[in-house]
């Protein structure tokens, strides 16, 4: 960046950089860097070895920070990574649509894929440290320079909307008269919009509401920022006017310029033409490939991309396609002293996506072109004044088969420094005639003198990069520090996960280990059961002793239950049955209960009169389940030996009066059957 460049801006470039908090918490503090221009006629202004604007440094928050941009209207607000400024992508776009017409979010590390700001400063001869102050202004000072890329959710085009102000309301004795006036109104806004576009050469396009009087709406499709727009929001009477621009689908990311720096460019041709471009700090820039492509698109490409320096194969000897691309961008070429091998461009490789082998081939090239230079590149740098361009200086040298000192004595003539210093000696071959004749002495002592000058200046630039070198060692150590503490963190993590994992395991092969046992007890009281119910089949057993009757329980009074009681646990004589459900049976069902010859059957509801009367032929006491109280236990039942002796005497009683009842009633029915056979014979006589 020259004087020049931020001396030729009208607007101020802000810096920032978090200074403490986090953007997705409550209250981020920023350090805000703001570079304002310098007018070359300000007596105060910066000589050209000086700062190149004033500089002015403030810790502020969010909220300061927007008010601002709003109030200072900065050509480009710079970041190392816009997401600094919003918690998301939805908070970024409020953040852009938020910004003053003609200000730019500019992320000066690069677009989707950023590099590390320290790379980009370094790259640029921009001072760069790792406190969040430096960091914003490393930032607002690669802004200055037109490096890096505008953080963009909207197009260039925008939408100019004029339309009512206020409503036609509900009606009345002038609503005709009211409508009337502010479609007019609308109509007369609009026709004035659309001259001040044709004015200014804009492209549009108009779409119109037609109403009542005039126009209920207008809009202007218009190519062009808003700041290009000779027309703004305002709301004025009847009338509304909305300056907008078109949303995009997504965050985009658009280079300030379209930078061509110095690159080294691989080729490998063939069938499939491709291309790989690498900077001059080893970062793979692009990769390109075609089957279609002739050279003059590649080279297209090519120029796209950057201004070669070094054109490289990754055979021996050199193609003629690539000669032909090197002879024309006139740069150096390069090329192995064997073709490389497979593995070799494998490895070297690793690092980078390709999308076939011939962008391998072409990147691997272009790698080992930039191993064999680096050395090169890096002397060449440290001789390098920070005022010139150091990819210009490597250019000469390499491309121009130049040395160093004469690479940047003709840029620093060029840049309007000179040679020499103030008016001093000119060109060795070139004598001043004014000047009298030096002994052979004096020339002697002129050529030491300026042998001590160079000698001088490159032990200043060999103490200069020896101290970079060794803050870099220290930021290096620091940051080894840093990893290392963070892997004993992650260590310790292991060991507490692995631990856990550990006593996981171990619960749940507990948890296993004693549901195996309680399947394996469970089969066990399955299979107790069974022999119990084998050894006690009539039940007899466990009542003997303690004034208890085995009961033996019928789920429903149906063939199917009795059957199933029967597999289930046998039904013998003497049994007492209790029939949880006693509805519903008939003769049939009643005779099949009757055949097993029970002791007594305790019955759950109301018998049908023709069960009741098969079990009573079958003299079977059939007994209320509230008279005799059965106990459940799992599958088996019990109840009180006295209270069913006494139910089964209670209801003995009862059939025997029954019994009687039912023999009176038979005598009485043969009676009138005999008396009825008397009186009709005599009747007929």
């Amino acid at each position: 960046m020259t004087t020049r460049t931020i001396r030729a801006r009208d607007r101020p470039v802000f810096g920032v950089d978090v200074h403490s908090g986090d953007v997705r918490g409550d209250d981020p503090s920023y350090a805000l860097v703001v570079l304002d221009p310098v007018d070359d006629d300000d007596p105060d202004a910066p000589d050209a070895d000086g700062p190149m604007a004033r500089v002015t440094r403030d810790v502020v928050s969010f909220r300061k920070l927007c008010r601002l941009i709003d109030d200072r209207e900065p050509l480009y607000v710079a970041t190392d990574n816009a997401y600094e400024l919003a918690a998301d992508k939805g908070e970024l776009v409020g953040f852009l649509r938020s910004l003053p017409d003609g200000t730019r979010l500019v992320q000066v590390t690069g677009a989707e894929r950023p590099e590390p700001l320290s790379r980009v400063a370094s790259r640029h001869g921009i001072p760069y440290g790792k406190e969040p102050m430096k960091e914003a202004e490393a930032s607002a000072r690669l802004a200055a320079a037109n490096v890096g890329h505008e953080v963009t959710a909207f197009t260039d085009e925008t939408t100019v909307k004029v339309s009512r102000g206020r409503s036609t309301g509900k009606g009345g004795w002038s609503q005709d008269r009211y409508t009337r006036r502010i479609h007019g109104n609308v109509r007369k806004r609009t026709r004035q919009v659309q001259s001040k576009l044709t004015e200014a050469n804009l492209d549009f396009e108009r779409d119109v509401t037609e109403k009542y009087g005039g126009y209920a709406n207008a809009t202007f499709a218009v190519e062009a920022r808003p700041e290009d727009i000779p027309v703004s929001n305002s709301r004025a009477g009847d009338v509304r006017v909305e300056v907008e621009r078109e949303r995009r689908d997504g965050i985009e990311y658009e280079p300030l310029v379209q930078r061509r720096d110095r690159v080294i460019v691989g080729i490998d041709p063939g069938t499939t033409t491709a291309a790989a471009v690498v900077g001059l700090d080893g970062t793979v820039h692009a990769l390109y490939s075609s089957r279609t492509a002739d050279t003059a698109d590649v080279t297209e490409w090519i120029i796209d991309q950057g201004r070669p320096i070094i054109v490289a194969a990754d055979v021996e000897p050199m193609p003629e396609t690539v000669e032909k691309f090197r002879r024309s961008f006139d740069a150096a070429g390069w090329r192995p002293t064997t073709d490389l091998p497979v593995d070799e461009k494998l490895h070297r490789t690793r690092e980078t996506n390709y999308a076939n082998d011939h962008e391998r081939d072409a990147l691997a090239a272009a790698l080992y072109a930039y191993d064999d230079h680096e050395d090169q590149f890096e002397r060449i740098a440290a001789k390098t004044p920070p005022r010139l361009d150091r990819e210009a200086v490597i250019a000469g040298v390499v491309a121009g088969d130049a040395s160093v000192e004469s690479v940047i004595a003709e840029l620093s003539e060029d840049d309007g420094s000179g040679g020499g210093s103030g008016g001093g000696d000119g060109d060795a071959d070139e004598a001043d005639p004014t000047e009298p004749e030096r002994t052979e002495e004096e020339e002697t002592i002129r050529r030491l003198r300026e042998r001590v000058d160079r000698l001088e200046s490159h032990a200043e630039s060999l103490e200069d990069d020896l101290t970079e070198r060794e803050e870099r060692i220290e930021e290096l150590e620091g940051e080894l520090e840093e990893a290392k503490r963070e892997e004993r963190i992650e260590a310790r993590s292991r060991r507490a996960v692995s631990r856990l994992e550990r006593e996981t395991d171990r619960l749940e092969r507990d948890r296993d280990e004693a549901r195996e046992r309680v399947a394996e007890l469970e089969g066990k009281v399955e299979t107790l059961k069974e022999l119990w119910r084998l050894d006690h089949s009539n039940f007899d057993d466990v009542a003997d002793d303690r004034g208890l009757v085995s009961v033996k329980i019928v789920e429903q009074f149906t063939l199917d239950a009795i059957e199933s009681a029967d597999e289930a646990y046998g039904l013998v004589a003497g049994d007492v049955v209790y029939l949880r459900d006693a509805s519903g049976a008939g003769r049939r069902t009643a005779e099949r209960l009757a055949e097993t010859e029970p002791r007594a059957v305790i019955r759950d509801g109301n018998l049908s009169d023709a069960a009741d009367q098969v079990l009573f032929d079958h003299n079977v006491p059939v007994l209320p389940a509230d008279a005799v109280p059965v106990r459940e236990v799992d599958e088996l039942a019990v109840a009180s030996e006295e209270a069913v002796t006494a139910a089964i005497d209670d209801w003995e009683h009862r059939a025997e009066r029954r019994q009687k009842a039912e023999k009176q009633e038979h005598l009485d029915r043969i009676i009138s059957e005999h008396r009825a056979g008397r009186t009709l014979p005599e009747t007929e006589e």
